[in-house]
Formats: structure tokens, C-alpha cells, sequence
């Protein structure tokens, strides 16, 4: 009865937080001259791979619908799209050649924001929006946003994780 309940609250929670990625939007919008920097930039692409990965592979039609975000979302525009998608493929490449390595390095690109309270937060909500990319967030894809949390020293309830 107890693992019904969590799985009913962890599903609520989920839905929550699915609720709040429009507003996460428009704040992101209104924030993006802030969010010009090279460790924004890193980090982001960083968390990209690291979500894209989160179930263990990393697929060809995954990598592409990644892509295709990436450089279509206003919030990047800043960066070079061919820039951004180079560096999403770098980090996939490195998780998918050794997972442990690569994850690492992926790690360091995400702790690049840390510190930085608007990048960091940023970062955050654009894994959980690349997560739900393809309309389910699943357990892998939230463990792997709540391990960016860490490194970037973030409460995941913050974010209903």
C-alpha cells in the first residue's frame, strides 16, 4: 500500500511540475540577456546529453529531436546553433564511448553553472523541459535533473523533483 502511495504522489508531483514549464518559459525569456556566458552555454548542453542519456542509450531519433530543440529554443539564440549542437554531440559522444568518463566530463560541464543562481536555475528547468520533450518524464529522466541539482547545489523540491 505504502509503494502505491508514492507512486500516486510521485505521479502528482510530476504533473505538477509538467504544469509549471510554461512559466519556467516566459521566465527564461525575460532572463535570457542573462544567460550569455560560456558556462551557460556548457552547462546547458551538458544537462541536453545528460537527460538524453538518462535511460542508458542515447538514440539516433532522441539525438535529433535534442538537436532540433536546441536550436530552434529562443532562449539559445545567442549561441551559434551550430556551436550548441557540436557540443550536445561532444557530451552524447563522450557518455556513449564510456559511460563513466563520459558522464563525469558531463558533470563538470553542468557544475560549470554552479554559483551562478540564475544560470543554475536555468540550466535545471531546461533539462526538465528537454525531459518532457517528447511528452514523458520519466524516473531516469528525473534522477538524472536531481544529480544536476546536486552539483549545482540545488534544492530539487525547488523545482517539484
Amino acid at each position: 500500500m505504502a509503494f502505491l502511495h508514492r507512486l500516486v504522489s510521485n505521479a502528482h508531483s510530476i504533473s505538477r511540475l509538467l504544469e509549471s514549464a510554461p512559466k519556467w518559459r516566459e521566465q527564461l525569456l525575460t532572463k535570457r540577456n542573462e544567460l550569455r556566458g560560456g558556462s551557460f552555454r556548457d552547462a546547458t548542453m551538458g544537462i541536453c546529453a545528460l537527460v538524453a542519456a538518462a535511460d542508458g542509450s542515447i538514440d539516433p531519433d532522441e539525438r535529433m529531436r535534442v538537436a532540433q530543440l536546441i536550436g530552434a529554443d529562443p532562449i539559445l539564440q545567442h549561441f551559434p546553433t551550430d556551436e550548441l549542437r557540436n557540443l550536445f554531440e561532444d557530451n552524447c559522444n563522450r557518455i556513449t564511448m564510456d559511460p563513466a568518463f563520459g558522464r563525469a566530463y558531463v558533470m563538470q560541464q553542468i557544475a560549470k553553472a554552479t554559483g551562478k543562481a540564475t544560470e543554475a536555475r536555468a540550466v535545471v528547468q531546461i533539462g526538465i523541459m528537454i525531459g518532457n520533450a517528447d511528452g514523458s518524464f520519466d524516473a531516469h529522466e528525473v534522477a538524472a535533473v536531481q544529480e544536476a541539482c546536486q552539483v549545482l547545489h540545488l534544492d530539487p523540491r525547488e523545482f517539484g523533483l
